[in-house]
């Protein structure tokens, strides 16, 4: 078996063995979850699903000057200045990235069967082993690799750098996504690596632009994906437009772009709320044991209740999970509304004859609009024109994307760092992937991890001010880089 180290150069394993990546995404088994799951689907009612999100930022902290400051966690930032703000909270942040490698352990010591997905950025796990919390990734490890604990975790692959996908462009987000599949191999191997079935895009972001969300679901397919992630509010029913009616069921996401394409994949649609309250209370659980058995392309089958939240943010989160995780596993183990992950339920309905086609169709919100205005394949310049009479219709319609809020656009009011970002964005395009640069050398490393730095959905979520000047700090450094190191 091949070893892919978790440091080259002094950089994150993010690119270079592209070729293993494949090769061990094209040998994953068809069912890498059901044959040890310990649930019998046939004669459960219902079920329900949680993922944890865990996310870090990088940021050039580790100086006094802006310019020259060390590129660092944003964690071990807080953790040297705890009397600044709520970086208080930072020792009980790393305890969150750790602890669900206890619970696991210990609650199937005790024979239970808890299930959990989780979700970390690639700027997370590098800021965590710079900073030495090598106990957090030690504990994440063991519950991964050991058959004892795999069956219960499932790892979502997700953007390296946290980028959100709608404002990302495509062929960067692309990047994001090999680079986390590098990260992840080299930190838990790559029989880990073969179990990823699942993605979860930063912030929900999902993209609604046909062009743009044709692209995000193509590369998701084209690195191995299975499904997607996706908010209950970010997708329509093709045939009228309205919101899925039977979201605890898996539906088939199909985006067509302007020329006529279709690239398609499952998603497992996150109910609408309060994310972190939900997830810390167990609320998909207590709704799960409400519902009975459903019907789906003829046969009955367990609804699945799906959540997702950030896994130490608030304070529901940080005090009330552990306990609430730890009783709703040990009830729910052994009876007619488990936990499950969506994988081992997507295996199941493969085994009784259940594949992509069946599933109810789901398109983007807001694709509607334009498909009654035009056809698949009338072409890009057909597309831009029926969207800007889209908007002038209708003030609802955007194309910028859905997200976990319906309120927040992850384009507009983000120029100042949108256009520093454009800018490293294009450097990188025009002098690096243009030419097919090797991905093996360090140079390539350097840009890239620059790049993909800056590109985290915080520089824009927080708006103004010190977390603007790092992320155009960041992009200036990006540019720099790619400017110096491959002139001309």
């Amino acid at each position: 078996m091949t070893h892919m180290p978790e440091y080259v150069d002094g950089l994150p394993n993010i690119a270079g063995q592209e070729a293993t990546i494949e090769k061990a995404l094209a040998d994953s088994r068809d069912f890498a979850f059901l044959p040890s799951s310990h649930i019998d689907f046939g004669a459960i009612k219902s079920c329900c699903a949680n993922a944890l999100h865990m996310h870090q930022p990088l940021i050039p902290a580790g100086g006094s000057d802006l310019q020259t400051a060390e590129i660092i966690g944003n964690l071990q930032d807080m953790m040297g200045h705890q009397d600044i703000g709520d970086n208080h909270n930072a020792p009980g942040f790393q305890w969150c990235y750790k602890r669900i490698g206890e619970f696991i352990p210990q609650l199937v010591g005790e024979g239970h069967n808890p299930r959990i997905m989780l979700e970390y950025s690639g700027t997370l796990f590098h800021g965590l082993r710079q900073m030495g919390a090598h106990d957090v990734l030690d504990a994440l490890k063991n519950i991964t690799v050991n058959p004892d604990y795999a069956r219960c975790v499932e790892w979502l692959g997700m953007p390296w750098g946290h980028a959100v996908a709608p404002s990302t462009p495509a062929q960067d987000y692309r990047l994001h996504v090999k680079a986390w599949q590098h990260h992840f191999a080299a930190l838990f191997g790559l029989d880990a690596l073969k179990r990823l079935r699942g993605f979860s895009p930063s912030e929900m972001a999902l993209p609604n632009h046909p062009d743009v969300a044709y692209e995000f679901v193509k590369t998701l397919r084209d690195c191995g994906y299975q499904w997607v992630l996706v908010q209950e509010h970010t997708i329509e029913q093709p045939a009228n437009g309205w919101g899925p009616e039977q979201k605890h069921l898996p539906h088939r996401l199909d985006c067509t772009n302007s020329k006529g394409e279709t690239a398609s994949i499952i998603a497992i649609v996150k109910t609408q709320g309060s994310d972190t309250k939900l997830v810390a209370q167990m609320q998909p659980y207590y709704e799960a044991l409400s519902l009975e058995r459903w019907d789906l392309a003829g046969k009955s089958v367990p609804p699945m209740v799906t959540q997702i939240a950030d896994g130490e943010n608030g304070g529901v989160m940080m005090n009330e999970f552990p306990g609430k995780f730890m009783e709703v596993a040990r009830e729910a183990s052994g009876s007619r509304t488990p936990m499950v992950n969506p994988s081992e339920y997507l295996e199941y309905l493969a085994s009784i004859g259940i594949g992509e086609a069946d599933l109810p169709a789901a398109q983007p919100v807001f694709q509607k609009m334009i498909w009654d205005r035009m056809k698949p394949g009338d072409g890009p310049d057909k597309l831009a024109k029926v969207i800007e009479a889209c908007k002038k219709e209708d003030h609802r319609f955007h194309m910028d994307g859905g997200s976990w809020t319906n309120d927040l656009s992850w384009v507009r009011g983000y120029d100042n760092v949108l256009g520093p970002m454009e800018e490293a964005s294009s450097a990188f395009h025009e002098r690096v992937l243009a030419k097919n640069s090797p991905t093996n050398e360090n140079r390539y490393r350097k840009a890239l991890f620059h790049l993909m730095s800056s590109q985290t959905s915080c520089y824009r979520y927080w708006g103004q001010g010190l977390w603007t000047d790092y992320g155009r700090e960041i992009c200036r450094r990006a540019k720099d880089i790619v400017t110096y190191d491959y002139p001309g």
